[in-house]
């Protein structure tokens, strides 16, 4: 049985957009914004053939915020239960404490 693509890694179609933001967030504190981001991504890249550089540094920074892939996303299930956690970013709603 032949690998597909020659066993490559392949590149992400999004992968440009999504490095400076895993930057960001190795050199950022556990904020709820951070949390949803980093669960965002780690589902974007689970299992994807490629962007391995991408994959070990979101593991990176789950080590540095001292946190396991299912407390991550317990956490942000429960953020987005809750709501409001990507309204600021689209000025819609500025302060969705109230």
């Amino acid at each position: 049985m032949a690998e597909l693509h020659g066993g490559k890694d392949q590149q992400h179609p999004l992968y440009n957009r999504d490095r400076p933001s895993i930057n960001s967030l190795l050199a950022q504190e556990a904020t709820e914004y951070n949390l949803a981001e980093l669960a965002r991504l780690r589902i974007r890249y689970q299992g994807f053939p490629g962007a391995r550089d991408i994959q070990n540094d979101l593991d990176k920074v789950l080590q540095q915020w001292g946190l396991t892939e299912a407390e991550l996303f317990e956490k942000t299930r429960q953020m987005h239960n809750i709501g409001g956690i990507y309204q600021s970013r689209g000025k819609k709603e500025e302060q969705d404490w109230n």
